[in-house]
């Protein structure tokens, strides 16, 4: 825990910012709409390249973020791909983890937990009968996503630890939304 004259850091996180969101959203919940967007173009074969786009909040458009971000995926050389870039199978787990991050940082803040140590070990499957339209019986995503957690604190019981992993659970908006159906609405655009 880091704690200057003014400001004091819970696992990296402002926790007066976090409880001014939590506030702010408690009192205007329209501020809890967030949109994020990206751009994405195939390149060739299996590799194709995205970039972050505008953030909108409450209908506005967040105007502080000025970074954008490029983005590869590609498919490993099994795969037909040229292993150019990480596979879209390995982006769905690393969306998963940084969510992870997210969440228990900003979870263990709120609750007085200083995390020493977070690690990760996470696996998915997938059978490609799907895909590859073989079987159709066999749906072409993700079959199961398995997560080994290894969280270390100084001052949280392994009790406290397991509330924690279990609320991480329940409030990882990426989790939730691979756990969980979502409409996801797809349109050619002549």
């Amino acid at each position: 825990m880091t704690n200057t004259s003014s400001t004091l850091t819970i696992n990296g996180v402002d926790k007066q910012a976090l409880d001014a969101t939590i506030d702010a959203v408690r009192e205007t919940p329209a501020l809890a709409q967030v949109t994020f967007s990206l751009g994405s173009e195939w390149l060739d074969g299996c590799h194709q390249r995205s970039t972050t786009g505008a953030l909108h909040q409450n209908g506005e458009l967040v105007t502080s973020r000025e970074a954008s971000y490029v983005l590869e995926s590609d498919e490993p050389a099994a795969l037909l791909g040229t292993d150019k870039a990480a596979s879209p199978a390995e982006y769905v787990l690393q969306a998963l983890a940084g969510c992870y991050a997210v969440t228990y940082a900003t979870n263990a803040a709120v609750r007085g937990i200083e995390l020493s140590s977070l690690r990760l070990e996470m696996q998915t499957d997938f059978d490609l009968q799907g895909f590859l339209n073989l079987d159709d019986s066999v749906r072409p995503g993700a079959q199961e996503i398995r997560i080994n957690v290894h969280a270390e604190s100084p001052n949280a019981s392994a009790e406290q630890l397991q509330e924690l992993t279990d609320a991480v659970q329940k409030r990882s908006p990426i989790r939730d939304t691979l756990a969980n159906p979502v409409q996801v609405v797809t349109t050619l655009v002549k």
